[in-house]
């Protein structure tokens, strides 16, 4: 099979290597569509792989072409994404059925052959199905809706109150489709960007607020009448949006961070102040996973593409390129706002 294999920084090949082949428990799947994550960019663009050579990509959708011993959860011909994280089963953690936790796990696409690639090989546990009604390019999108969801649920959300999205983003807009689909009284999405607020708009947003111009904030305090946000996700890992998220909150607020920070972050005691008298929740959210694993994440993202009440495929998606091109689409991502949405690699091309 071709492959889009890793060999250091900036030197990531399409070449021809083997085929795996399924062993007990295992289902080998045809990838039809790969997503570039925001995290495979420095294993690529950086040092951030843990070794090479190495196959990334967790993000896919496909079809089962054949099962290992054992199998029943699929059949082949069964079209499937895939849940990246493979849990020890047998932590502490794990048996609380909190896997994001688990500090034995492996990982698809860095600890171990990824989806760049036309053949995966992956454990029965992690193969996800869905109904012929969702396309593949939904189906590549499991990963980061279900990372969406798990966020949106690390607060004890509920239905009839504001939200705040600070950020965008593929998994921004996909917080918002989410609370949306739960009850939200209002959803602002909140960028620096106004092609990516008119988007949000475009997706149910209520509103959406450029923190880039004069008087931002006046204007996001007066769209809750000055009483602020009930939910903050904040989803772009700045240190401007991580801080904003404390003058948003409303009293009684629940903040989470989804976003993941690149650089060292302080709060002064005027903004930590905020908490205390705000009496708000804070909280962080890792990955996508519930039990029984991989969780009701998964199982929402596969109902809610079907019913059309989650969208993405054409909305989220920025380009589609074939696998042969991996090295250009990770080109793109070296020129600051040039890619606006998901890369998708095509495995069949």
């Amino acid at each position: 099979m071709n492959a889009g294999v890793l060999y250091g920084k900036e030197d990531i090949r399409y070449e021809e290597i083997e085929t795996p082949k399924p062993k007990k428990g295992e289902v080998l799947v045809k990838v039809k569509y790969s997503g570039i994550c925001g995290s495979d960019v420095p294993r690529v663009n950086g040092d951030g792989a843990h070794f090479y050579p190495i196959i990334l990509g967790h993000e896919f959708s496909g079809i089962v072409v054949e099962t290992g011993e054992g199998v029943t959860k699929v059949k082949e011909g069964q079209r499937v994404a895939g849940a990246p994280l493979v849990p020890c089963m047998k932590c502490d953690d794990c048996k609380k059925g909190n896997y994001a936790l688990c500090k034995n796990y492996s990982f698809i696409g860095t600890r171990q052959a990824g989806s760049f690639a036309e053949y995966i090989c992956l454990p029965e546990q992690n193969v996800v199905p869905f109904k012929d009604t969702v396309s593949f390019e939904q189906g590549a999108l499991f990963e980061p809706a279900a990372v969406a969801l798990h966020g949106l649920e690390c607060l004890t959300y509920e239905g009839g109150k504001t939200v705040a999205i600070l950020g965008g983003g593929t998994i921004g807009l996909l917080v918002m489709q989410w609370a949306n689909i739960f009850g939200a009284a209002k959803t602002v999405v909140f960028d620096i960007d106004d092609s990516r607020i008119e988007l949000a708009k475009r997706m149910g947003a209520s509103d959406g607020v450029n923190t880039l111009k004069e008087g931002f904030m006046e204007k996001a305090m007066e769209l809750t009448q000055g009483k602020g946000y009930d939910y903050i996700y904040e989803t772009a890992g700045s240190t401007m949006t991580m801080k904003m998220a404390y003058q948003l909150a409303a009293n009684k607020a629940g903040i989470c961070y989804i976003g993941k920070p690149t650089r060292e972050l302080t709060f002064s005691v005027k903004e930590w102040e905020n908490m205390n008298r705000k009496e708000f929740t804070m909280t962080g959210s890792w990955l996508s996973y519930s039990a029984p694993f991989p969780g009701h994440e998964w199982e929402c993202v596969a109902h809610y593409f079907s019913t059309g009440q989650l969208k993405g495929e054409e909305a989220l998606i920025f380009k589609k390129l074939p696998l042969s091109q991996i090295a250009d689409g990770f080109e793109m991502f070296k020129t600051r706002g040039a890619v606006k949405g998901k890369i998708l690699i095509d495995s069949e091309k």
